[in-house]
């Protein structure tokens, strides 16, 4: 198996420096990849780190205007020569068995598209290790972005995603989505006949946000996209996409019933942070990241359900079209 890593990058040199480094520490002697770095329009360009690697592995850089992470997956992808694409967002770091992991997978049980989990660094911050929780935590998402236990069929994502040369002559790689295209391009993954599996031991660190602000502004575009992808997809939308919302509408009928009448309808939200208080602790070990964890569970669930909520109006109600409705959001 030959494998073609696929980067796209926007002004992160920083990140790329070290996920290239953890490329070069790969233990990956018997197996054959290479490296493909796709700069999206970036002002900061990459290009001087990207050739510090060029003689410790098989690594090519290219350069153009800005379209978008889905089209610039697609144009590594034109450029590859793996049997196996692996697309990699900029802020992931891979450990030292990544690749192992994935080929020994494929060779026990040949899947044309494949996916993995991910999990906080060590030297991540506080806030990202919070970030990353409630990214991956059941009680948030419904474990639909990590490894264990889940409320939907797993959907490989872009910051850790695979399929065959095959999967993208078929499907025609990834849509013009700005947001949700990693979604949507899963979705059609399954709605073409190809398979994917979680492969559990293919995991990368990955960084995410690094701020509460940012944070809010991903997970507000991701319940927009949820709406986007209704409409591309009338089957995709689950119960488990509507909690978020439901959590926000209930929230707010809870602190208004609190403050103007009794204060037992406090209660519930005293649960749901000492729930996510002390399942966090216990993964963390950390009072700190759990406590942060709290406010990031918070940030998520707010910010997707208030796209979501958002997009219901524009889009189901409004009957505003994908590309205007959001306009300012993803296509300026």
């Amino acid at each position: 198996m030959f494998f073609s890593l696929i980067i796209p990058v926007y002004n992160r040199p920083d990140e790329v420096a070290e996920l290239l480094q953890s490329v070069a520490e790969l233990n990956s002697q018997q197996l054959q990849f290479e490296v493909i770095i796709v700069e999206d329009g970036s002002t900061v360009p990459c290009e001087a780190i990207v050739s510090k690697y060029q003689y410790k592995f098989p690594v090519r850089y290219f350069s153009k205007p800005n379209s978008g992470p889905g089209q610039s997956r697609n144009y590594g992808a034109e450029r590859a020569s793996g049997d196996y694409l692996i697309f990699l967002d900029s802020d992931c770091i891979l450990p030292k068995d990544y690749l192992l992991a994935v080929h020994k997978a494929l060779q026990q049980s040949p899947s044309d598209a494949f996916g993995g989990p991910d999990s906080a660094h060590p030297s991540f911050t506080p806030i990202q290790k919070a970030i990353n929780y409630s990214m991956t935590s059941f009680f948030t998402t419904g474990g639909i972005r990590g490894g264990g236990k889940r409320l939907e069929k797993f959907h490989p994502r872009s910051f850790n995603m695979g399929f065959s040369r095959q999967v993208f002559e078929v499907t025609n790689g990834f849509s013009d989505m700005r947001f949700g295209e990693d979604i949507d391009m899963s979705l059609r993954i399954f709605e073409n006949g190809f398979t994917a599996c979680l492969i559990p031991a293919a995991w990368v660190y990955h960084k995410r946000r690094t701020d509460f602000k940012k944070f809010f502004k991903q997970v507000y575009n991701s319940g927009i996209a949820r709406i986007n992808l209704f409409y591309r997809h009338p089957n995709s939308l689950k119960i488990v996409h509507l909690l978020p919302s439901i959590f926000v509408l209930g929230s707010l009928l809870l602190l208004f019933l609190g403050l103007f009448g009794d204060a037992i309808f406090f209660m519930p939200l005293f649960v749901w942070v000492l729930a996510i208080f002390f399942d966090a602790l216990f993964k963390s070990q950390s009072i700190v990241v759990a406590a942060l964890a709290v406010t990031a569970s918070a940030v998520q669930l707010f910010g997707y359900g208030i796209g979501f909520l958002e997009a219901v109006i524009k889009r189901v109600v409004l009957k505003q079209g994908e590309f205007s409705a959001f306009l300012n959001n993803f296509y300026k």
